[in-house]
């Protein structure tokens, strides 16, 4: 046979030949179908690639948090939209309540510090599911938590004062 009727695979290696591969690994054959670490430069790629989006998307079958987790069942998929909410309205209730202990207690303090923090990035990696259910859930669960907490509540005499932006 003639290296010119050979056909080329994906990764560059010649057809039905086994390329060389670095470390401990011999010889094995690569399918473009299949990625190997060694063949995406240390990535493992051969993950199922049908829950990742690097876009917004719209729908019910997606990943909140943790791998699998709601799927695609209907009913956990409006428990993770109900629980997005929850974050940030927690989130917004301990930005503007008066819960804030004296500053001798700076354990309690410090405590309340680290809830917040711990629900602003809870709320941030479920936003970055890109699953647009779920934006408009944080959004919806920081206007309503600010509605309630702030504006309701009145927490000071000045509508100007706003609380810091930052976690």
């Amino acid at each position: 046979m003639n290296m010119d009727d050979m056909p080329m695979n994906d990764d560059g290696t010649m057809g039905g030949m086994s390329p060389t591969t670095s470390g401990n690994d011999s010889m094995r054959v690569m399918s473009p179908t299949t990625p190997t670490k060694d063949s995406m430069g240390g990535m493992d790629m051969g993950m199922d690639m049908s829950m990742t989006h690097m876009t917004f998307y719209w729908g019910k079958d997606a990943w909140i948090l943790f791998e699998g987790w709601p799927g695609n069942n209907t009913t956990m998929y409006i428990l993770a939209l109900v629980f997005v909410f929850f974050l940030a309205l927690i989130l917004e209730f301990l930005a503007h309540s008066h819960i804030t202990p004296s500053k001798s207690n700076r354990i309690l303090r410090t405590m309340i510090h680290t809830f917040r923090v711990v629900f602003s990035y809870l709320v941030m990696l479920a936003v970055m599911s890109f699953n647009i259910g779920v934006f408009v859930m944080a959004i919806a669960g920081h206007v309503v938590g600010f509605y309630v907490f702030r504006v309701l509540n009145n927490s000071s005499d000045k509508d100007s004062d706003m609380s810091s932006m930052a976690c």
